[in-house]
């Protein structure tokens, strides 16, 4: 029978323990990581979420406290009352290496089986299987040190925003269906049959709300739901650190958030991150990196061969620029070891995989440069390419000949992974970066027509709002995107206020009188009652855990992630419900054959 804590309490956690803590009395509690007997002597590893602790059993040890950890197995959990000692033999691997407790009582709180996997981060199990037993996951020591600093950030989070005037209020998870650019989640109503909740993609709307309701500085974390596929950077349900901000214009929110991860680095990750952060038009970092998300911690920016090669005799490089389009080019420098004819080939698929119809090569190994189509070119035009791209002996260059929205993100996409390969992206490193003027509007070939970039409340530049009628792709947004590593953490805007613009807005994406009404006439009409101005943005909780931690995966940040299907293994969630249930709501399910 198991035992239990009565009459003893807790005095230190496992990894807390040091020499200075030698010839006092403790008492800790925890799981076995291993044991370990040698004749007359026992040891067990004791586990809990600060560290390991080595305790002790020897001559000097009553007989049955003895016996009892001599019974003791991986992950059964225990208390243990004893004396800090210095130990003989050291281990350096470990903060506590330097003491051992020796036990005087022992106690077997929970007896367990043996687990599927060791609890250890050297495991090489699946993570179908981890994920599985995802509770037994969570003990192993890297996933316990990814929650504890997601739980700091989120501290630090709320530090800095209550010094700096926030209010922190939670909007509804029962909301209005409203469209948000992914499916909402649906949540059928039994006092309303027929009608249904959407749990939010963002608090969006009421963000806005609280800011026509006085409440000049909000912030929340907020729990987010977006019923779309899944990756690596992605989940059904997420955290947002919300904000919105009142009289105030970009600028004011971009400084106070610039503050937010000066604070962030400083506290969680003992960082000194220089401020200002850099900022980069969306045209400048697509033209330069070929994305509006770039790792700048590396170089090998995109360069721009249009007029270099305007005229030449291949007809690859002068028909795209007939049709419009543009030359660009990487080139990796001391990169012929690596980027070898092979894997230049598994360069072009890659290429042709994201776009592009081919890519162009030179590759300089020998005394003079060889490329994919020297024999188009004059030795003169090649010269004089090779001098626009700077290449030496040993570089080799990679070039895209497309329309602008081709050329640039195939030529972005091949520049992280030749970056990889090339091993260029420092780990340690923090690259912050602003990206503004995002396009208001992007072209739709399928629908053959201009639709938002963002929600329909993002406030154009004032500059551009003559093009509203006449020039869309020429309008640009007060929007803008931090981003860390190549990966974008937050987004935000300001937003419109002025109740004409609004109508005008929701004219230029289509909306009808009534489309309008039924979706966002409460906050239309809101605005008829005196709006500040205002703006604000959402970081994402996971996704800036996931890049401080160093992690692959939201998984390894998220305590019960789901999987790529947007199901959770361990809970088998979803899962069908009783007959009655669904009656209550008034649903009934249609099935169909598979094909």
């Amino acid at each position: 029978m198991a035992e239990t804590m009565k009459g003893l309490k807790r005095t230190h956690y496992c990894g807390t323990l040091t020499l200075s803590q030698k010839d006092h009395e403790v008492v800790v509690a925890g799981f076995v990581q291993k044991t370990r007997e040698l004749g007359n002597l026992t040891f067990i590893d004791l586990r809990d979420r600060t560290g390991i602790v080595q305790l002790a059993f020897d001559d000097s040890t009553a007989r049955d406290v003895f016996e009892k950890a001599s019974s003791c197995r991986a992950e059964y959990v225990l208390a243990a009352r004893g004396v800090v000692r210095e130990r003989e033999s050291k281990n350096k691997d470990i903060p506590t290496g330097e003491i051992e407790v020796l036990v005087q009582e022992l106690r077997v709180l929970s007896r367990a089986q043996t687990p599927p996997f060791e609890i250890t981060d050297k495991t090489d199990v699946k993570d179908e299987l981890r994920l599985r037993y995802r509770y037994l996951d969570l003990r192993r020591p890297s996933i316990q040190h990814n929650m504890l600093l997601r739980h700091n950030i989120m501290k630090a989070t709320r530090d800095y925003f209550y010094d700096n005037g926030f209010l922190e209020i939670e909007t509804p998870m029962l909301m209005k269906s409203t469209p948000e650019g992914a499916r909402d989640y649906l949540v059928p109503s039994r006092v309303h049959p027929g009608s249904f909740y959407a749990l939010p993609q963002s608090p969006q709307i009421y963000k806005q709300l609280l800011m026509v309701s006085g409440y000049d500085r909000y912030i929340q974390l907020a729990r987010c739901f977006r019923d779309e596929d899944l990756r690596a950077d992605r989940q059904p349900e997420f955290t947002q650190i919300d904000l919105e901000m009142s009289f105030v214009d970009q600028d004011d929110i971009l400084d106070m958030l610039e503050g937010y991860v000066h604070h962030l680095f400083r506290e969680v990750m003992g960082v000194e991150l220089p401020l200002p952060l850099p900022r980069l038009t969306y045209k400048e970092a697509m033209e330069r990196y070929g994305s509006d998300k770039p790792d700048t911690r590396f170089g090998m920016e995109i360069i721009d061969l249009s007029e270099t090669v305007r005229g030449c005799g291949f007809g690859v490089f002068t028909g795209a620029l007939e049709a419009g389009g543009s030359v660009r080019a990487i080139v990796g420098k001391n990169a012929a070891a690596t980027l070898t004819r092979k894997a230049i080939d598994k360069l072009t698929e890659q290429a042709k995989g994201i776009g592009a119809k081919g890519l162009a090569y030179i590759r300089w190994v020998e005394d003079a440069p060889s490329c994919s189509f020297q024999k188009f070119m004059s030795g003169e035009e090649l010269s004089a390419l090779i001098a626009r791209l700077g290449m030496e002996r040993g570089d080799v260059a990679l070039i895209v000949a497309d329309k602008n929205k081709v050329t640039l993100p195939v030529l972005g996409q091949l520049r992280l992974t030749v970056g990889k390969q090339l091993d260029l992206i420092p780990q340690e490193q923090y690259n912050f970066l602003w990206i503004t003027e995002f396009p208001f509007f992007e072209w739709d070939e399928e629908q053959g027509t201009w639709v938002a970039m963002h929600h329909p409340f993002t406030m154009p530049l004032e500059e551009c709002l003559p093009y509203l009628d006449t020039d869309p792709g020429a309008v640009r947004a007060k929007a803008y995107d931090l981003v860390l590593n190549g990966t974008e953490i937050s987004s935000g805007s300001m937003r419109i206020t002025d109740y004409e613009l609004q109508q005008k807005m929701f004219g230029a994406l289509g909306l009808s009188a009534e489309e309008i009404e039924a979706k966002f006439g409460f906050l239309v009409e809101a605005y008829k009652y005196g709006a500040p101005p205002h703006g604000g943005a959402a970081l994402g909780l996971d996704r800036l855990a996931m890049v401080m931690c160093g992690a692959q995966s939201l998984r390894d940040v998220v305590a019960f992630p789901k999987v790529q299907n947007a199901s959770e293994l361990m809970s088998m969630c979803p899962s069908p419900v009783d007959e009655k249930a669904l009656e209550e709501l008034g649903i009934g399910l249609r099935t169909t054959d598979k094909q």
